[in-house]
């Protein structure tokens, strides 16, 4: 049995498929040259042979085997090419999602783990494992699963959950981050630290807290209108209440609407606007830090420190050192 077993559909994102495979075969080279043991992988799909992806892409797979006792592999899914809610409600019928569904409940049954990102983790929701736990998915998705699922804490903001035997993850690129995870907990910190530096996989971020502001309504008239205003607004953000009567609406009827196209709570929607302008402006301008905590609506610069290294896991130098880093 591998390690690692890779759940290939028709239609899988190519970049989730190559990227888990890439960073695999990194940790087995760090591996083998620390002396240590090196992890094992295999692709598989549910009726098995070769697996067309998205794009015109493709790769060989084994049926995936069935689930009688607890196995040590992890199972991992990669997301499937979808560009609305309904179209992965329909794709969701279809035969071979089925038997993925199927197989994914079983696996968790019999006690292994699995990890899924963006769209796939729509397939965990149908197996049932999701039931009483906290997950993510693509920023743009999480209204849906919020919407299907009423046991499960839907957490929109965070690129990683982790609760149990199941992992979630956001969108497409987020499988480097369940892969590191994966890897620090199996395979221990110097083959994960040397994957990370050799495939500069460290600057990461929490998805939802930097996504562009006009982004975030998610084609809600209304929520693009108070993104707008919050956008321009800033520093001096007016209360949610004054939110609210501007837009003519109750809070809960705005903090409905919120949720149902981001995800998030009104308050948090509001932070994520303020740490986009900051995060702007960090990569973007020579202000220090003490200016932009002051440009976005904090009083002291402590306050954003604080709140970046929290939902962001680096410093406001970190960000932009990063930023920089490309300069000439």
């Amino acid at each position: 049995m591998k390690d690692f077993e890779i759940l290939v559909m028709a239609g899988t994102n190519p970049s989730g498929v190559a990227m888990t495979r890439d960073i695999l075969a990194a940790a087995a080279l760090f591996a083998t040259r620390l002396g240590e043991a090196a992890p094992t992988w295999g692709f598989y799909s549910p009726m098995g042979g070769r697996v067309d992806l998205q794009g015109g892409l493709g790769v060989d797979t084994l049926r995936l085997p069935g689930r009688t006792r607890h196995g040590k592999a992890t199972l991992l899914v990669p997301g499937i090419w979808v560009t609305s809610a309904s179209q992965l409600s329909e794709r969701m019928r279809n035969e071979d999602c089925q038997r993925a569904i199927r197989s994914i409940a079983a696996h968790v049954a019999a006690g292994g783990q699995v990890a899924a990102s963006c769209s796939a983790v729509f397939l965990l929701q149908a197996a049932g494992v999701l039931a009483g736990r906290k997950a993510t998915t693509t920023w743009w998705l999480a209204p849906e699963l919020s919407r299907i699922t009423m046991d499960t804490r839907v957490e929109a903001n965070r690129i990683l959950c982790v609760d149990g035997p199941v992992i979630t993850a956001g969108a497409a690129f987020a499988q480097s981050d369940v892969m590191l995870h994966l890897l620090r907990k199996r395979f221990g910190n110097k083959v994960t630290d040397g994957v990370s530096r050799v495939l500069l996989l460290h600057e990461r971020s929490e998805q939802a807290q930097f996504v562009v502001p006009a982004m975030l309504a998610s084609g809600d008239a209304l929520v693009s209108r108070l993104t707008a205003r919050v956008e321009a607004s800033l520093p001096s953000v007016p209360s949610i209440p004054e939110l609210a009567q501007e837009l003519c609406i109750s809070e809960r009827t705005l903090g409905r609407r919120v949720h149902r196209a981001t995800g998030m709570g009104t308050s948090a929607m509001i932070q994520s606007i303020r740490l986009h302008r900051a995060r702007s402006l960090l990569q973007n301008s020579r202000m220090n830090i003490e200016q932009i905590a002051a440009a976005v609506g904090y009083q002291d610069a402590t306050a954003l420190r604080r709140l970046m290294r929290k939902v962001g896991g680096a410093t406001p130098r970190q960000y932009r050192s990063s930023a920089n880093a490309g300069t000439p």
